[in-house]
């Protein structure tokens, strides 16, 4: 094969790895870019693969790394002599700032390290390692196939490997505590998770805690109610388990199973490895030994924690001209009314008003303003803030009225599916300077909205407008 045609073989194998890669995992954490440096043989040179500039700015790390030292290649010198094309030496996280990596050693793929963005709101990045993990075995194992055999379904599966990941990084984790030879099987449990969290009782989701314990651990637990071996419910009956949620909602108490069928109830202390399930109404979380690693909604994974960071009310305060302590004052209210709107299920709009002289908004004013520094004061706004209508908080952080009504006239970038709160903020935002608009609404993430633009909407990478991306030497990159 000559050189040429190599090349694009291997750019074709990287391009449909990297398209499924960077769409299965926007749809498990948002918009995401992926990247990869890899090297093809020990003595050959590293090239870069960024169609969406994900790894701008880390040039001089990169540099450092690979190029100032040859130390990476002598890390694993014997990959080469490796026969088996499914075997990929892991290699240490250069743990890089806003950047989830993983990288490893192989015999078709000397040395290769993909990147993906480190969201703020993820429950765990160790699902995304996996994900990353997979996709490095899949480029090793279609350059080793050859063009001949190549199929061009790494992508597909990248595309579609949510479940797989989150099951990858549960099975290394009982691995780890349980050693090899645990009895519950993953999928099943995956698979009755999703099964549960949409089936609705008397129109309600479902609202509990199901601990999944292995069975050596069982004799180790205290049973509140332990249910006859014959007549156990079987974990794959979605709608029975979804009744029996209603006895543990919204208490301390757990159902518990083996994997297979519910046994009964339990409270804490519960053993050395245990996973659970959350089911909080339309969304949930799993988690290992109480910490959340992923979340699932609508019949599928995602990373998010449902719990918003508001980064970019941050970043817009940041470019006001305020003290530190102003600043982080009017961000610790703000999250906290945030906060308090998702846990309750309600949508709501805030208006703060950075302004000397805050401006004029028709609503219920109060004669005397609530200092939402004081902790009553601030869980009375909480309170206000459920009826329609925004609440207008001050650079003072006092509240100044609630219910208010945010008028405007139609301005272009209007979105007539995100309803009428949301389009009253940008109306409201574009005819006034000094004055942030954070809307809460029940089944989107946080808005934060500007000048009538919203902040978190503002594209700031180039879209993808080609099959087939282009490899370029690592160092040609850094010097650019």
């Amino acid at each position: 094969m000559s050189r040429s045609k190599q090349e694009w073989f291997v750019n074709r194998c990287l391009s449909d790895t990297l398209d499924g890669l960077r769409d299965g995992l926007s749809h498990f954490s948002g918009t995401s870019r992926v990247a990869v440096i890899y090297c093809l043989r020990p003595d050959g040179q590293l090239l870069v693969c960024d169609p969406q500039n994900l790894l701008q700015g880390h040039g001089p790390r990169f540099s450092k790394q690979y190029l100032d030292s040859d130390a990476w290649r002598r890390k694993f010198a014997s990959a080469g002599e490796q026969a088996d094309s499914r075997y990929v030496q892991s290699e240490q996280d250069l743990e890089l700032s806003g950047l989830i990596s993983y990288g490893g050693y192989s015999a078709p793929v000397y040395y290769q390290r993909w990147f993906t963005e480190h969201h703020p709101d993820l429950c765990s990045a160790s699902p995304t390692k996996r994900w990353l993990e997979h996709a490095a075995w899949r480029f090793s194992h279609d350059i080793a196939k050859g063009e001949t055999l190549y199929t061009g379904i790494s992508g597909n599966f990248l595309r579609e490997y949510a479940t797989h990941a989150v099951r990858d990084h549960i099975v290394d984790e009982m691995n780890r505590y349980l050693g090899w030879d645990s009895q519950v099987r993953i999928y099943p449990v995956l698979d009755a998770v999703l099964g549960i969290s949409k089936t609705r009782e008397e129109g309600n989701w479902p609202r509990g805690e199901l601990v999944i314990i292995d069975p050596k651990y069982l004799g180790d637990i205290f049973f509140l109610i332990q249910f006859q071996e014959e007549e156990r419910p079987q974990l794959n009956n979605f709608k029975h388990v979804r009744k029996l949620l209603l006895t543990v909602e919204r208490t301390e108490y757990k159902l518990v199973t083996d994997g297979k069928a519910i046994l009964g109830i339990v409270r804490e202390p519960l053993p050395e490895f245990f996973l659970a399930a959350e089911f909080r109404g339309r969304h949930g979380f799993l988690k290992i030994n109480g910490q959340r690693i992923c979340s699932f909604s609508e019949g599928s994974f995602h990373s998010t924690t449902y719990r918003a960071k508001l980064v970019e009310l941050e970043e817009a305060l940041l470019d006001c001209p305020l003290s530190h302590s102003v600043r982080s004052r009017i961000f610790k209210v703000a999250t906290s009314l945030v906060h308090y709107a998702q846990k309750m299920e309600h949508g709501c709009t805030l208006i703060i008003d950075l302004n000397r002289v805050p401006v004029n908004i028709s609503g219920q004013k109060l004669t005397r303003y609530l200092d939402l520094t004081q902790e009553d004061h601030l869980e009375l706004a909480k309170s206000l803030s459920r009826l329609d209508g925004a609440l207008h908080i001050g650079v003072d952080c006092s509240l100044y009225g609630f219910a208010c009504l945010l008028d405007g006239r139609a301005i272009p970038g209007e979105d007539r599916a995100r309803g009428a709160r949301y389009n009253s903020a940008l109306r409201f935002t574009a005819e006034r300077d000094g004055v942030i608009g954070v809307v809460v609404s029940e089944d989107r993430p946080v808005s934060i909205i500007q000048q009538g633009v919203e902040i978190s909407g503002i594209c700031q990478w180039r879209p993808i407008t080609s099959c087939i991306f282009d490899s370029e030497p690592l160092a040609s990159w850094v010097r650019k």
